[in-house]
Formats: C-alpha cells, structure tokens, sequence
C-alpha cells in the first residue's frame, strides 16, 4: 500500500490508472478504522480495480466544544489494517492544503433544508463541512465510486443530494450498518463509552427495533412512538436529542400514509454521541 500525503501525487497516482482503464472505488474516513470501514473498502475492491481511501479529521465540521481535538488518531494501526486488506493508496492530506485560504475564508459547500433538520439542528453547519469536505476529496481523488455507511443516513442523503445537484460524476453508495455482536452500531467514538455504558449502549438499538415494529400497526400514531421511545432512551441513562420517524426518500417527517420509513435518533451517554437509524417498510 502507498500512503500520499499531497494531491498532486495522489492524482499522477491516479491518472496512471486511468491511461490503463482502470476502475477507482474510494472510502473517505476519519480514520480509527473499525469493521465498518473495512465491510466499505472490501466491498470497494469488489467493485473497481483500484482502491483508495482517506484519513482527514476535517476540523470545519466540527462544532464549538467538539470533540475535534479529542478525536483518536490511529494512523499506525490503520495503515496496518488497510495494508491487510490489499488497499491500492491511502490519501492522507494536509489541513493547508485541503483548506488554502484559510479555514474562516475557504470556500463552502451548503446542501440546504436537509442539512439543517435531524443532527443538522444540533450540530449547525456540521452538513456545511462534510459536504465541503467531501467535494474538495472527490476532486483530488476523482473517483468512479465513493462508498459510505448508513449509519451515518442523514450525511448519505446530503452527499447524494450534493452529487447530483453539482453533477460530480460519481456514483454513491450507500453501505448497511455493521453491528456489534449485541447491536450496537460500529462507530469510532464507540471508544468513548465506559465499561458501564457500553452495557447500556445497545438500548438505543433495541428502542429502534421495538419502534421498527410499532410503526407498522394499524392506526400507528407515529408522534406518540416518538415521544415514547424518546422517554424510554431518558430513562435508560441516555441523553436523547431526537428520536424521530421520517420519509425515507428525503427525510421529512413521515405519516401513516408513508410506507417506507427510516426511524432515526441520536443521544448522548456520557462524551460519546451516538447515532443510529434503522430502515422500515410498512408494507412488509
């Protein structure tokens, strides 16, 4: 495996590739690499003849009082891990180069409404940086597929929405969420949680499954289950932001006629956030 750490040599890399008829599949991350990155690049080798992914903690979409300074950094152990996996290139970029006016003058890139419901409430302009992010690595690395997970569902639908409306010639796909043994969804800052917490940390799954399932009665009063669901993360420890039932094709707030819904929520137990989501169709 080759680790670069400037686009212009990233892009040589690249453009060898291309003059061969070669296939590029990459996988953007922050790094701390667990089975759910690795379920995306080996699937990414599946699907192109070459594989890329990134490390960058991208300090834009990351709000006052963050963990950006906090957030582990693993780069030894990572690279081990990709070199297992028969990674092509791992792209390591630089903060000056990835941002060269400056973080406070660099271009943004806004993908409205749906980065401002959900985790875009509480974390405002998160969306902002994520999608400017993400534009300014497609351009270096100029990929044919761009694999996410879903459990980030919501960053999902706003890359998506981003590809298609700046018309990036890449195709996004999206990735199930791998789960712990007990359900859990697989996250870095699954690190944060004490040995009491991870106990209780599968709750939040199971509280989405009971949902999953309530959801689907006749006569279903989807704000009732919200806020019932919501009371019951409260109660078990947590420290709910949302826990809410939405369109799955855009994310608006769902009703009994909507039949395929994806039912999302994020909570705090202690300093780690935690989301997950889980997707239903009614008609099933």
């Amino acid at each position: 495996m080759n680790t670069v750490f400037d686009t212009a040599t990233l892009r040589e890399i690249v453009a060898q590739w291309r003059r061969k008829g070669e296939r590029v599949a990459f996988v953007p991350t922050m790094g701390n690499l667990h089975d759910g990155h690795i379920s995306l690049l080996t699937h990414a080798r599946d699907l192109a003849d070459r594989t890329v992914a990134s490390i960058f903690v991208n300090p834009i979409q990351f709000g006052v009082g963050e963990d950006y300074t906090a957030y582990p950094s693993t780069l030894q152990a990572d690279q081990d891990k990709l070199t297992r996996i028969g990674l092509d290139v791992l792209f390591v970029p630089n903060l000056d180069e990835l941002y060269p006016a400056g973080m406070e003058e660099d271009t943004r890139v806004t993908v409205p409404s749906l980065s401002s419901i959900l985790c875009g409430k509480y974390r405002p302009g998160h969306f902002t940086g994520v999608a400017t992010v993400v534009t300014k690595l497609f351009f270096s690395v100029q990929p044919d597929y761009a694999l996410f997970g879903e459990k980030d569902l919501q960053q999902l639908m706003v890359i998506r929405r981003m590809v298609d409306d700046l018309r990036i010639p890449v195709e996004i796909i999206g990735k199930s969420i791998v789960r712990e043994a007990d359900g859990l969804a697989m996250s870095s800052r699954n690190s944060y949680l004490s040995t009491e917490e991870r106990e209780v940390a599968p709750i939040i799954y199971r509280t989405l499954q009971k949902a999953s399932i309530d959801v689907c009665a006749p006569g279903a009063d989807f704000r009732k289950i919200e806020s019932s669901c919501f009371a019951h993360l409260q109660v078990s420890g947590f420290k709910p932001e949302y826990f809410s039932i939405r369109r799955s094709f855009d994310l608006a707030k769902a009703t009994n006629q909507d039949r395929k819904l994806s039912i999302l929520t994020a909570a705090w137990l202690g300093t780690a956030r935690l989301i997950d989501n889980i997707q239903v169709n009614a008609d099933d």
